[in-house]
């Protein structure tokens, strides 16, 4: 039913947003990964300065998505809600259009509670000693703030879910008392359509935009309790958790794992 309203509520876009995500994604995983990764090597850890650089590069190019995300969904957000461009593997992950933002508080939470390093088994010597040993000891503050950040997902998300339920029902509310008092009329009741989904198309785009603000909020919350290993870490983690999305071999493992109904 979302996708009926988003469809009729606006025109379609020229440009597929598609074409654009083509691009940021080849940006992301030909440039902007490689050039952390070789930052995170040894080679280039004696320079916080140059691997600061490349973590507020990744972010900076994160906040862009969401940023070209808000713009597109004014002019046809049914693309974006409903991105029939996502592969299957990439679908079970989103929320309103994009990823669900508890992924990336679980990512984060997964460095976090990960088993204590054996330090018998440690090598000071290792290419990425620094990045090995980022999470070893996270701070109170980062940890608390963590925890700040739930607490709010868990008010947020309910509630944008909601509002994008009832957008839903106020168009099925309004468009059935309609479509009595036509009477069958072809012309009216398109008439009807238009206007009740224009009205609440307003609302999902709203939704929409309201989510990406949470998901960039949520990113930057993460990077500004971080030090530069860790960010380092976890934006490294999150890119490759993006790209891999794309892999072919994990694309057609989970193609064969679809079941007949």
């Amino acid at each position: 039913m979302f996708k009926a309203i988003a469809l009729l509520g606006f025109k379609k876009s020229a440009k597929p947003f598609k074409d654009y995500y083509d691009g940021w994604f080849k940006s992301l995983k030909n440039t902007f990964l490689p050039q952390l990764r070789h930052a995170m090597s040894s080679s280039s850890t004696s320079s916080p300065i140059l691997l600061a650089s490349h973590v507020e590069v990744i972010h900076r190019h994160l906040l862009k998505f969401y940023e070209a995300l808000d713009l597109a969904a004014s002019n046809d957000v049914s693309q974006l809600l409903y991105p029939d461009w996502k592969n299957p593997f990439e679908k079970p992950f989103l929320w309103l259009g994009d990823l669900h933002p508890y992924l990336f508080i679980n990512l984060l939470r997964s460095f976090i509670t990960q088993s204590e390093i054996d330090p018998e088994i440690l090598d000071p010597n290792h290419q990425n000693w620094d990045m090995v040993m980022a999470w070893k000891s996270p701070s109170k503050r980062l940890t608390n703030r963590v925890d700040q950040i739930e607490c709010g997902l868990r008010l947020m998300v309910p509630a944008l879910s909601a509002r994008a339920r009832d957008a839903q029902a106020a168009f099925v509310e309004k468009l059935a008392i309609e479509w009595g008092k036509c009477e069958g009329r072809k012309e009216e009741m398109k008439g009807v359509v238009a206007e009740s989904a224009a009205v609440e198309m307003e609302e999902l785009v709203g939704v929409f935009v309201d989510a990406n603000r949470l998901r960039r909020s949520v990113i930057s919350d993460i990077l500004s309790v971080t030090d530069v290993n860790q960010a380092a870490v976890f934006l490294e983690a999150l890119a490759q958790f993006l790209v891999g999305f794309r892999n072919r071999e994990l694309l057609s493992q989970f193609g064969k794992c679809s079941l007949e109904l």
